[in-house]
């Protein structure tokens, strides 16, 4: 039986683990071939390309810091030599920790502006004209509930996930009609071993966190539509209605 995505190749960034990692076994499962791109995680990033070739499908482990431009630029010629195509971009790369306003410095603001924004600006300008001579393409970028929710420990992040909405936005109107760009923005997501967000799980309507696999679905959704763009799919559990 064909799969949602035989003969498509897929980069996400951030691969090697928690979201990335369940974003990367997803898209192959339905018949992608992956780049797995990781930052310093090689071993762990190693470890999810076998499991995806264990699986049938191909892939292949590529280091580099996606907020720096030289570094994308080898990115992407290292996947296009190794598949021949892309087909769909998944800026998942990303960090988060608190941080108090009147303490915050230029290098944790530049830090996380750089990684959470600048990364997905360039990896997207770097994957436009191979899915512009395809003519067809899926971008599909990570922002979060702090793109659209204020918390004040953690200003410099949400920063960066505002600015992610509204490149995707843009990018949307940008890019098509061949590419088609959109978001996913998780609330809390938790993965085995880690203490329930008890505060979370009694104030949510559905009353639980999130998992690796709800994103994944989401992104797998976005992946394959076809009169969808500039949308942010808020996956959260209905944490935005409260």
């Amino acid at each position: 039986m064909a799969k949602q995505l035989d003969g498509q190749v897929a980069l996400v960034t951030g691969a090697a683990k928690r979201i990335g990692r369940s974003i990367a076994l997803r898209l192959a499962s339905e018949g992608a071939g992956v780049v797995v791109n990781y930052r310093r995680s090689k071993q762990e990033a190693e470890t999810v390309a076998r499991e995806i070739q264990a699986s049938g499908a191909k892939a292949i482990a590529i280091q580099a810091d996606v907020s720096k431009r030289a570094e994308v630029a080898k990115l992407f010629s290292e996947a296009e030599k190794a598949f021949g195509r892309l087909d769909i971009l998944v800026n998942n790369a990303g960090e988060f920790f608190p941080a108090k306003f009147e303490e915050l410095t230029d290098e944790q603001w530049d830090g996380i502006l750089d990684i959470n924004l600048k990364s997905q600006f360039l990896c997207a300008q770097a994957a436009a004209p191979v899915m512009k001579r395809q003519g067809r393409g899926r971008i599909i970028n990570l922002t979060s509930l702090g793109g659209m929710l204020p918390w004040p420990s953690f200003t410099h992040y949400c920063v960066s996930k505002a600015g992610s909405i509204m490149l995707t936005r843009c990018l949307a109107r940008a890019l098509s009609p061949e590419i088609l760009v959109n978001s996913v923005a998780p609330g809390t997501i938790q993965f085995p071993g880690e203490p329930p967000d008890e505060e979370y799980i009694r104030r949510v309507p559905l009353h639980r966190t999130g998992t690796g696999a709800d994103i994944a679905g989401a992104v797998l959704y976005l992946a394959t539509a076809d009169f969808v763009t500039g949308q942010v799919m808020v996956v959260d559990g209905g944490r935005a209605l409260v």
